[in-house]
């Protein structure tokens, strides 16, 4: 796996992370919580994109 493709992957993980805490913590319509899904989204549309 490239690094491009690694460094996707660890933002995909951290990302996934944060938005199952701030889902927990905070509630699904906060808008950190919708905020950190997006951004997990666009990693993975990345990732599947140029990684596969």
């Amino acid at each position: 796996m490239c690094n491009f493709c690694k460094e996707l992957s660890n933002k995909i993980q951290f990302f996934r992370k944060a938005l199952i805490e701030t889902g927990i913590t905070k509630g699904l319509k906060h808008p950190e919580t919708i905020k950190n899904s997006q951004m997990l989204d666009e990693l993975i549309f990345r990732f599947q994109s140029k990684c596969k």
